[in-house]
């Protein structure tokens, strides 16, 4: 079985996400590493609703707020020269990775 390395990217900001993958893909073409993706996951929606009013008194009326968690993957071959130019990558503070081989 062949070895892969799987790269999970999830943040709130889609631009900074889609510039992130984009950087790991000029990465990769470069290091000619066979690359699947970016693979967009379902978009996670966490939404919560407040009543507006501290107190119970007056009409309800309520605040709702929303926040979206937007996922990409990548599966590449696990080249240690691709590897560790991906690991050097400036990410964003909004943008979480996780890099794992798999075998």
């Amino acid at each position: 079985m062949a070895t892969r390395a799987r790269v999970k990217l999830s943040s709130t900001d889609v631009n900074k996400l889609n510039e992130v993958c984009n950087q790991i893909k000029e990465i990769a073409e470069t290091g000619k590493a066979n690359l699947a993706g970016p693979i967009p996951l379902p978009t996670k929606v966490l939404k919560v609703t407040t009543r507006k009013s501290v107190s119970g008194d007056g009409t309800a009326s309520f605040e709702r707020w929303e926040m979206r968690i937007h996922k990409r993957l990548l599966d590449m071959d696990p080249n240690e020269r691709v590897m560790r130019q991906i690991m050097r990558i400036q990410v964003p503070e909004e943008v979480n990775i996780e890099i794992e081989v798999k075998s």
